[in-house]
């Protein structure tokens, strides 16, 4: 192993371990959408809102959790997301009404995601290594989040089945605490005590208006809203999308499985390349990739393998996305402000997941079927691919360390 690595060995091991267990989580919440219903005699549609509202929350609450880890460091953050996602899951189990259902289904688990998630642990693995090795260690956060869905979520269904969905929840939610231990090692590299960007006197706000004044990363945001449109929609309505062309319900399990287990190797690949190759032209590949995986799908037949292979090719394009795009925030402004600045593109991208999950229910509603939502995403792809293909690396660098008039 590469000796550099061995001081900064604990924290990436913590850093994936804590990605695995909250990403894992959260892919798995879907498994009590049946029971819990059934057991409070709701429709399907109450805890897929409360699902929906998670998402949305997740990332609003990103961007406080992003100012905060910058001004104080992140290990108050992520102790608060651990303690928010095991509430979470705890009251998600007592929940008797539609609000309380919201309020703990999504806004407190979407709080503890936003405090344990991407946005507050990969800024402290960009500043536990070198620059170099920035988009590696990226791209490893990233895979491991995406292993965690395809390892933890069948260990939630085997407690399901085994204990019930009320005691899984409340073993979910004590297990939850162990990404306390796993946040420690990353405190080093919290961020209010980063030197390698220089702090500026100015507030959080004139920093941000200061950064959407770089219009690459104004580009950058407006950009990452698609991947949240493509990412959420087929998590949540694929599934039922086979199963109305006539394919078994566990077809459907599959596909979302698959494109899991091809995120890992994808994730990790975009990040390898982040740190060799053009981010934005990689960012324009993903999408291009992803419009043109859609529109296959679309023409041709509908069949197993053609499924299977739709499944693969946006898995391996699936979080990709994210190891350029958090890098190219570093390249622009540096490690200081990561965090908050990352956690504002990662809303954008939010917005447009509960963009993707509303508006494919809402037309299933009322033209039943997903044709409307599928052409939406193939318009949305060639847009973003348009929007980052102008984006620099090099010209927006110096704008976080200019002065900052305070008018």
């Amino acid at each position: 192993m590469n000796t550099r690595l061995m001081p900064v060995l604990p924290v990436l091991i913590s850093a994936c371990l804590l990605l695995m267990l909250s990403f894992g989580y959260r892919a798995g919440f879907g498994l009590f959408l049946q029971p819990i219903s059934d057991a409070r005699g709701w429709g399907r549609d109450v805890l897929a809102f409360a699902l929906a509202v998670q998402n949305l929350a997740w990332g609003i609450m990103a961007v406080f959790a992003g100012g905060l880890a910058d001004r104080f460091g992140n290990l108050r953050v992520l102790l608060g997301g651990v303690v928010c996602y095991a509430a979470g899951m705890w009251g998600m189990a007592h929940a008797m009404t539609e609000i309380t259902m919201v309020a703990t289904a999504g806004v407190l688990i979407g709080a503890g995601i936003a405090g344990t998630a991407f946005g507050i642990v990969l800024p402290a693995l960009a500043r536990a290594v070198a620059p170099e090795k920035r988009g590696w260690a990226l791209g490893l956060g990233t895979a491991a989040g995406s292993f965690g869905q395809f390892l933890v979520v069948p260990i939630m269904g085997e407690m399901v089945t085994g204990l019930g969905w009320f005691s899984a929840l409340q073993w979910l939610s004590l297990s939850a605490f162990l990404m306390a231990i796993l946040a420690l090692p990353l405190a080093r590299f919290g961020g209010a005590s980063d030197t390698s960007s220089p702090a500026i006197d100015a507030s959080l706000w004139q920093i941000v208006r200061r950064a959407f004044g770089a219009r690459s990363y104004t580009l950058l945001a407006l950009g990452f809203f698609v991947c949240g449109f493509h990412v959420a929609f087929i998590t949540v309505h694929m599934p039922g999308y086979l199963v109305d062309l006539g394919f078994d319900a566990r077809i459907g399990a599959w596909s979302i499985s698959l494109i899991g287990l091809c995120n890992v190797v994808g994730a990790y690949m975009a990040g390898v390349m982040s740190g060799k190759r053009s981010k934005p032209a990689i960012l324009s590949f993903i999408y291009t990739g992803r419009v043109v995986a859609i529109t296959l799908f679309l023409l041709l037949p509908v069949t197993l393998p053609s499924i299977l292979i739709f499944s693969a090719a946006m898995g391996f394009l699936w979080l990709a996305t994210v190891p350029p795009t958090t890098g190219l925030v570093a390249t622009f402004f540096g490690t200081r402000y990561m965090t908050l600045l990352y956690g504002i593109v990662f809303l954008s991208h939010q917005i447009g997941s509960f963009s993707g999950i509303w508006l494919g229910g809402w037309l299933y509603a009322r033209f039943g079927n997903y044709d409307g939502v599928w052409l939406a995403g193939i318009v949305l792809g060639a847009l973003a691919a348009a929007l980052h293909w102008p984006i620099k690396e090099s010209d927006e660098q110096a704008r976080l360390r200019n002065p900052i008039p305070t008018a």
